[in-house]
């Protein structure tokens, strides 16, 4: 069963992704994932909350490739380089 991670970012300078992106890319290969979506134009329409200005949903074959994404030590430091720029919540759920 796929399962997803949604990210709700905020976002307050972009300097990191350059070098964020590409081995990013990799290791989400390298566990099935897909981004599904990424984007900056987004509305919160349910809750309190304010609207994150970068969301991203990430689409794995199960849960445990997910997990095993998340937690691969080559991700770490890479995790560790987007906050420099960005706060992020992550949301970790099984498809239908």
């Amino acid at each position: 069963m796929s399962a997803y991670i949604m990210y709700e970012q905020e976002e307050w300078d972009s300097s990191w992704r350059e070098a964020y992106g590409a081995p990013t890319r990799v290791l989400l290969e390298k566990y099935g994932g897909k981004v599904i979506s990424a984007c900056r134009e987004n509305e919160r329409v349910e809750g309190e909350t304010k609207a994150p200005t970068v969301a991203v949903l990430i689409e794995f074959p199960d849960m445990e490739a997910a997990k095993a994404w998340h937690s691969d030590p080559e991700y770490q430091p890479l995790i560790a380089l987007r906050m420099t720029g960005a706060k992020a919540e992550a949301l970790l759920f099984s498809g239908l």
